[in-house]
């Protein structure tokens, strides 16, 4: 019974996450407030901006009342939040009210949802396992993609884009709020009896203190590693994820970029459970160095991608290496700093996520304005990856790796 319980709270958190991938659906809808309310381009992108922004710095607060609050209240606020802000952003035109509504609302919502979803999971199943599982709950946003776009395009063809809002909101507001009645987490009674049968865990004990407190988290010196690494990795892959379309146009001189926007959600979500797989087998740290040098050697080649075939596999290599983040990540910070308080403890480390998505898009953007290019982009990208690699030799592994 608890094994199918655990099963049961994996689904419905994976669910909460498809519906969460909403936050992919702002290309088309800011393309869309530029041609029906004649918005500029810095505006349209502005509410997705603080969206990031609201959704990273939320998930400390949000993995708080996770951790203290359990999961369902969490989420159901979150969902009110998301459905709320969406539904409020269809009867917006002014572009700063719909910062607050997209925006500060959207993201927090987000953030709400997304941080009570991988916590609970992953404290139904051993150690050895919680790679394989967070790798199956995020992999819901990552998939996503590939069917909100379409809805997304589908919705404004024919209702315009603040109905879509509406409609969207509503559908939101409804599949999460019954979702999250799923989200519960197990006892501490059988947490320990988990772990206790965890032979990754025992051969650990010597070598960490199993449960740490966001405070005592922050005393490490891992802790601050492990931001900066994944500020640099996933700076990396959201700069090309926010400017794929126009590197296709510009690079290969393709303009059916749309299909690299599918092609990366279906390779993000391959590399979310992967990424999950491939800790669960070699553990954490040399997962990420893999990753890692993989997505140097590619970022380093992106210039050289001048076909749509070669640009394809470059695109399925990013986002193989970007989705396996999103595995990995919480699993080594429940690894090096216990589960009961994982909701907090990953809500700090994934902050460097909200700065990855402002600094790796814009910067790519501002490179791009100064050289007509992304050749320098790439470079600074591929020097970020070499940098992350150099830091997994400083973080202490434990024994069986």
């Amino acid at each position: 019974m608890n094994k199918s319980k655990g099963w049961i709270v994996t689904s419905a958190a994976t669910g909460i996450n498809l519906i969460l991938g909403l936050l992919y659906i702002w290309s088309i809808m800011g393309e869309a407030l530029i041609d029906e309310l004649d918005w500029n381009s810095t505006q349209a992108q502005l509410p997705y901006t603080i969206s990031i922004v609201s959704f990273s710095l939320i998930m400390i607060f949000a993995g708080r009342i996770q951790d203290l609050k359990g999961p369902r209240l969490s989420s159901i606020f979150g969902g009110i939040l998301l459905g709320g802000g969406l539904i409020l952003s269809g009867f917006v035109t002014n572009p700063y009210l719909m910062t607050l509504t997209y925006g500060l609302m959207g993201g927090a919502g987000i953030g709400f949802c997304y941080a009570a979803t991988t916590p609970p999971a992953v404290k139904w199943f051993p150690l050895e396992k919680k790679g394989f599982i967070s790798g199956i709950v995020v992999s819901g946003v990552g998939f996503a993609g590939v069917y909100i776009s379409p809805l997304t395009n589908m919705l404004i063809d024919n209702f315009g884009v603040s109905n879509s809002f509406i409609m969207l909101g509503f559908f939101a507001l409804i599949i999460l709020i019954t979702l999250s009645q799923l989200l519960v987490n197990p006892s501490e009674a059988y947490i320990d009896k988990i772990n206790n049968k965890s032979t990754k865990k025992k051969s650990m004990k010597s070598d960490f203190k199993q449960e740490f407190s966001w405070q005592e988290m922050l005393k490490t010196f891992d802790f601050y590693k492990l931001w900066i690494m994944y500020t640099f990795s996933a700076s990396a892959g959201l700069m090309l994820i926010g400017h794929i379309t126009r590197i296709a146009s510009k690079q290969a001189g393709w303009e059916e970029g749309f299909y690299f926007v599918v092609l990366l959600a279906i390779f993000n979500t391959l590399g979310r459970i992967v990424g999950g797989l491939v800790c669960d087998k070699l553990g954490a740290i040399k997962t990420m160095l893999f990753v890692f040098s993989l997505q140097a050697i590619n970022i380093f080649l992106f210039s050289q991608y001048t076909t749509p075939l070669l640009l394809a596999l470059g695109v399925a290599v990013t986002g193989l290496g970007y989705g396996a983040l999103f595995s990995i990540f919480p699993a080594v910070t429940a690894q090096n700093y216990g589960t009961k308080n994982l909701g907090t403890n990953y809500g700090f480390v994934f902050t460097s996520w909200g700065l990855a998505g402002v600094t790796g898009p814009l910067l790519a953007g501002k490179l791009f304005d100064l050289t007509d290019s992304y050749n320098y982009s790439y470079l600074v990208s591929g020097l970020f990856l070499v940098a992350a690699c150099i830091l997994t030799f400083s973080i202490k592994k434990s024994k069986d790796e």
